[in-house]
């Protein structure tokens, strides 16, 4: 029989292809210049998204920056690119905005124009709405003053017109015009109060049904274990429901996998593992387990729409002492010390061959909202840099980044925060190839012993990072815990 009660249905609002941590970081090459771009998309939709590219090679003397929705209708009518303002005390920086008016994926194109002639870059960003945006409280208290008045002189002008309203000029009203004045007030303050009571019910209604229909909420998922499998079944919220033509059911693969499925074992942050299950049906994943120590578990599942748009879902779990099998393919897991807030920093963290991963600190105080490198240098048992490192899944590392207190995830590459599929998308539509050899931290056909991850905390807090790599066909995992200050 399926065990479908131990598995919780969550739905998180903030989420794509990460929790809670919508910037979208991205590094690649625009021709002859290296380019870091850091976009802040809107928290509503339509909206206008905050754009800093960095030049990491070169010199330029503009950069221009143009949305295209994905879904092709912009295609051969672009908007006109908008440009980018150049930093006056460093030249590197260049800061612009663009529309958003739509949810779904939005490519970025980038022209940057300089010494070594022109050069273009094409980057996915996904686009939703997260929150409702509150009203300014000066302009709040000015419409509700001018409420006030017009409630007030309606009441007045109900009272004197009965009152007064028939009698000739300079004539006082009598005692029963008076009383007529008075019912009339009471009267109309009886019907303006229900009119204001009625307007605002409306109102709060259809507040209601659009934070429903508008705002994102990633599809519920649901955990189910049997026989030291677990099965993943996805659905659809009110959100996706209402958006069919753009958010089928249809997947596209991402690092070759159509889910990639995270395990983070809760409070202790202990035991962490990246696994990939098969689809079984639509909507319907399996995977088999490998040895897992039992305890509550936090379900993160990445996944890729046919359109572009990456999800995470995340639910929850409680699992028994599972057997399993030796990780297969790309399937790895770590088992670490509990995670501790005072401890706040590691900077180096053994690997299960016996060597270990340096977190190369530059001494930069990690603050949120800043873009950053994180680097790392592999070293083998005698603490020399390897030689031997393998691409993991096309890249030369993933990294997962997870908050204390599990209100952010992200899963991050070398190249950003951008899904691989999702660029691939960008990538055909706009004509251009992608180099993977300047995202994979390597500059020839051989991988670094040093990978680094741009990457910016969306918030502060405790934090602890997860970062994989692979030699002699196995995956190592690095565990590190930072402090993200204001």
């Amino acid at each position: 029989m399926r065990i479908w009660g131990l598995a919780l249905v969550l739905v998180t609002s903030t989420a794509f292809a990460h929790v809670g941590s919508p910037d979208v970081y991205f590094q690649s090459d625009a021709g002859p210049y290296h380019l870091l771009i850091t976009v802040n998309p809107p928290a509503m939709i339509p909206g206008v998204a905050q754009v800093q590219i960095r030049l990491m090679s070169g010199n330029a003397d503009s950069i221009t920056i143009a949305p295209i929705y994905v879904n092709g209708k912009d295609q051969g009518l672009p908007p006109a690119a908008d440009a980018m303002q150049q930093s006056t005390g460093d030249p590197h920086w260049f800061a612009g905005k663009v529309w958003l008016m739509e949810s779904g994926v939005w490519e970025l194109h980038a022209d940057v124009a300089g010494p070594q002639g022109m050069g273009t870059l094409v980057m996915p960003v996904p686009a939703y709405a997260r929150r409702t945006l509150p009203m300014q409280q000066s302009l709040g208290a000015l419409l509700f003053a001018l409420m006030l008045l017009l409630a007030v002189g309606i009441i007045s002008i109900a009272g004197a017109a009965t009152r007064e309203g028939i009698l000739p000029p300079a004539v006082t009203p009598s005692p029963r015009n008076l009383r007529h004045g008075r019912s009339a007030i009471q009267v109309a303050a009886v019907l303006v109060a229900a009119i204001l009571a009625l307007g605002n019910w409306w109102w709060n209604a259809q507040a209601a049904e659009l934070k429903r229909t508008m705002l994102y909420n990633a599809p519920p998922l649901e955990v189910g274990f049997q026989a030291d499998q677990l099965t993943l079944k996805m659905d659809e919220n009110f959100w996706h429901q209402t958006r069919k033509d753009q958010w089928s059911m249809s997947l596209i693969p991402d690092h070759g996998h159509l889910m990639h499925l995270f395990l983070l074992r809760v409070p202790a942050m202990d035991r962490f593992y990246h696994l990939h299950p098969e689809q079984i049906s639509e909507g319907l994943f399996r995977v088999k387990l490998p040895a897992i120590s039992s305890g509550d578990y936090k379900v993160f599942a990445d996944i890729v729409r046919a359109t572009g748009f990456p999800e995470t879902m995340v639910s929850e779990i409680t699992l028994p002492d599972v057997t399993g099998e030796p990780f297969l393919g790309d399937d790895s897991g770590v088992s670490t010390s509990a995670f501790e807030a005072s401890q706040q920093l590691t900077t180096a963290s053994p690997l299960a061959d016996g060597g270990r991963m340096i977190w190369e600190r530059d001494g930069t105080v990690l603050r949120a909202g800043q873009v950053c490198w994180f680097r790392f240098r592999i070293e083998d048992a005698d603490h020399k840099p390897v030689d031997d490192l393998e691409t993991y899944m096309g890249m030369s590392g993933h990294a997962e980044f997870v908050r204390s207190d599990l209100s952010v995830f992200a899963h991050i590459h070398p190249a950003g925060s951008v899904p691989m599929a999702s660029l691939m998308i960008a990538q055909k539509d706009s004509g251009l190839a992608v180099d993977h050899r300047s995202m994979n931290n390597r500059t020839s056909e051989k991988l670094s012993a040093e990978i680094s991850f741009p990457y910016g905390f969306p918030q502060a807090g405790d934090y602890r990072l997860f970062i994989q790599v692979k030699r002699h066909g196995l995956v190592e995992t690095g565990v590190f815990d930072a402090h993200a200050q204001n």
